[in-house]
């Protein structure tokens, strides 16, 4: 038979007939266990001082898996609890997915329901929208959803024709689980949290929103399938979650000597005032790449004159557009070499000679790799010191 649990959520101990008995697992005539589906995982418990280790669906009814081979039999009454903590995190949990969901419905344009799940400490629900869940929605989304506990309202729970239910629009319908499994039944379990969220669904529910307590929503990922995946948790991981904001957002606050609220506007600031500060090192660096070029001897090379040397302290990307404003007036091509990491050669020309075929030639001559354009080219991992480079071109004929 089916699970009772979903329309008795508050049911934790009973009596019931065994209806057959298969080594470990265990059907009962009658049972308040919730078996694992929807995104809502198996009930725990005992069933005559036995572990329940898992409950499933199947063909014949709720299988109930024990830790050991029970020593009653078919026929015989059987006294089950069910566990009282992990029902009450799992009702607050799933209740609580609702109330999110029904936040997105106030956040977000064409929002649907894409996937849920219920894990040990945190919960997630997936969702798809036509606008970008960013973290002003998010934080958005958790205002509201806390808002709609701490207005207490009521959560009940109704069948009705599935087909009534899916004319009705504001009826969510999870596209990954209930969707699925409801398709071809008559009838539809739809959970109301009034004046908030309506959804189909068949887990176990609280009868008023104030028993979930916090929501604190945790982050935002991508699963794929134009889904946005929002974590969140409830009861001690969302109040621990909560209070290491808290003392996170106090320590920020302290080090920029500001009140938390004024934490965004002192960011702010300092973000201009790094960018200033990368402008001027970048300024900086550049007029000392160019004292250093202006202090190499002109060498005879490929039928020109060329500026050749080595310049520690620079990256190949910080010596292109030096090296190429340096090409002209008197000068055909300049050749650098340097260390990041190991050797490297960046060459720079006026096109008459090819910048990439000189590459080539220190490569080829000493190892390493490399490549570009006849203006431009560079090299790397070549295995000598700069300065045997530098020699290698300076004595080009």
């Amino acid at each position: 038979m089916e699970t009772l649990a979903p329309d008795n959520p508050e049911t934790l101990s009973f009596d019931t007939t065994v209806a057959a008995v298969d080594g470990r697992e265990v059907l009962l005539h009658e049972t308040y266990f919730y078996p694992e589906g929807g995104g809502q995982p198996a009930d725990r418990g005992v069933i005559d001082d036995i572990e329940a280790t898992d409950v499933q669906k199947s063909a014949d009814g709720v299988v109930h898996t024990l830790a050991e081979e029970p020593g009653f039999e078919k026929g015989d009454t059987v006294h089950c609890v069910v566990d009282a903590a992990f029902r009450a995190y799992c009702k607050r949990a799933h209740t609580a997915s609702h109330v999110l969901f029904g936040a997105g419905r106030r956040v977000l344009d064409g929002v649907g329901y894409a996937g849920f799940d219920i894990g040990e400490e945190t919960v997630r629900v997936d969702f798809t929208a036509d606008t970008e869940i960013t973290d002003e929605r998010m934080v958005e989304m958790e205002r509201l959803a806390n808002r709609a506990v701490w207005d207490s309202l009521p959560v009940t729970w109704a069948y009705e024709d599935t087909q009534t239910a899916r004319e009705r629009e504001e009826v969510a319908f999870n596209t990954k689980t209930e969707e699925g499994a409801m398709a071809d039944a008559d009838e539809v379990r739809v959970v109301t949290v009034e004046g908030w969220d309506v959804a189909a669904c068949g887990g176990t529910h609280v009868s008023n929103t104030q028993e979930i307590g916090p929501i604190s929503v945790l982050e935002r990922s991508n699963p794929g399938e134009g889904a946005t995946r929002v974590e969140f948790a409830v009861g001690p991981t969302a109040i621990d979650a909560a209070a290491d904001r808290h003392a996170a957002a106090r320590e920020a606050a302290t080090d920029l000597d500001v009140a938390p609220p004024d934490i965004p506007d002192a960011v702010d600031r300092l973000t201009d005032e790094r960018d200033g500060l990368r402008d001027e090192v970048a300024d900086l660096k550049s007029e000392l790449l160019s004292v250093r070029l202006d202090d190499l001897d002109p060498v005879d090379r490929d039928g020109g004159r060329w500026l050749v040397g080595a310049i520690e302290g620079a990256t190949p990307n910080d010596l292109q557009g030096e090296l190429e404003a340096y090409v002209g007036d008197g000068i055909d091509g300049v050749a650098v070499t340097g260390t990041s990491g190991e050797t490297f050669v960046v060459v720079a020309t006026d096109g008459d000679a090819d910048a990439n075929a000189v590459v080539q030639d220190v490569t080829g001559e000493f190892g390493g790799g490399g490549g570009g354009s006849p203006t431009f080219a560079q090299g790397g991992g070549i295995p000598v010191p700069p300065l045997e480079v530098v020699g290698y071109l300076r004595n080009d004929d």
